[in-house]
């Protein structure tokens, strides 16, 4: 007797149920390794140091998508991710210049407590003060950005040596860069206990629907409280994987991460409304963004025009996503 639906039918169902589901961690996977052919294609002698450089690149913009998503997904925002990673970065800079390795990463402990001190500062002002989130981010942003300046006038600083190769070198093969290790680490260390407890499933609630939460007995200002702080405590990874791929602080590097953070978050399937996505497509989905400048080198394309493909690409993503929403309302 024939079955009516063949396993490789219900295999494939189930992949599609998957993939809807988890756009993202389906999607931006694929996405990535099509930009990387395309990139050999481009430039057929892509090599392991290329490789080396994309995982150095891609780190503190991960780390900057890490802390957005975080914050999304509890339903807010927060404008000052880049910031706060500066601020960690000159800190650590400046602190790390004459250490050895073992006071450098005693002084990344300090430096990850003050990232989420920040953050906890950032949570403490949108809960209590009910002020919108977006005013909120974006003034402690130009707050913080002062005291990164304050910190270190221009670039400059450093760390030890043997510290830097955590995330210059190479493990086991020159194709794998520390930076992608350290990215890997730190992002599961976080997030996968945070994800599994209850407080990750605190997250996801309050982001879907913050009145029916707080319905069901969830403190929605503590929830909200926890998410801040775990956004500035992935931003002050991203400061310390920042010094690490660059060797010194740069006040003023926060600039770019805050953006970009917050449109690889939405690129790896993370809904701007919260309660939906994951961390696997925003990490991966930094990588793309940080692939698409070096792609317009490689054509002898001005790579200034990557923020024009990057805010075409989050367009349609965006709209892309209101379709799918609004032809599930009409089968309803």
């Amino acid at each position: 007797m024939t079955s009516a639906n063949p396993p490789h039918d219900a295999g494939r169902a189930g992949l599609g149920r998957f993939a809807q589901r988890h756009p993202g961690l389906v999607g931006m996977p694929l996405f990535l390794l099509l930009f990387l052919a395309v990139t050999v294609a481009i430039h057929p002698s892509y090599s392991s140091f290329d490789a080396q450089s994309l995982a150095m690149g891609a780190m503190p913009l991960a780390l900057a998508a890490a802390a957005q998503t975080v914050v999304v997904i509890s339903g807010g925002i927060d404008l000052s991710v880049g910031s706060m990673i500066a601020v960690t970065n000159v800190l650590a800079a400046a602190t790390m210049e004459h250490a050895n390795f073992g006071q450098a990463v005693l002084l990344s402990v300090l430096v990850l407590a003050i990232g989420a001190a920040m953050g906890a500062a950032n949570g403490l002002i949108v809960v209590y003060s009910r002020v919108p989130d977006v005013v909120v981010t974006l003034t402690t942003g130009f707050i913080w950005s002062g005291v990164a300046l304050l910190i270190l006038e221009k670039p400059g600083g450093g760390a030890p040596d043997r510290f830097l190769s955590l995330g210059a070198g190479t493990f086991a093969t020159p194709w794998i860069s520390g930076a992608l290790i350290l990215l890997i680490a730190s992002v599961a260390i976080i997030w996968i206990p945070v994800q599994r407890s209850r407080l990750g499933l605190l997250l996801y609630a309050i982001g879907s629907d913050k009145a029916a939460a707080f319905r069901s007995g969830v403190n929605v200002e503590r929830t909200r409280f926890l998410a801040y702080v775990l956004g500035g405590l992935f931003s002050a990874v991203g400061g310390i994987g920042l010094i690490m791929t660059t060797g010194i602080g740069s006040p003023l590097a926060g600039v770019y991460y805050t953006l970009s953070g917050l449109a690889a978050a939405v690129l790896g399937g993370v809904s701007l409304s919260g309660g939906r996505g994951g961390m696997v497509g925003p990490v991966v989905a930094a990588y793309v963004l940080t692939l698409i400048p070096t792609d317009l080198i490689f054509l002898n394309i001005d790579p200034n025009f990557g923020q024009v493909i990057q805010g075409t690409l989050i367009v349609l993503v965006v709209m892309a996503g209101g379709l799918v929403a609004l032809l599930r309302a009409r089968k309803r």
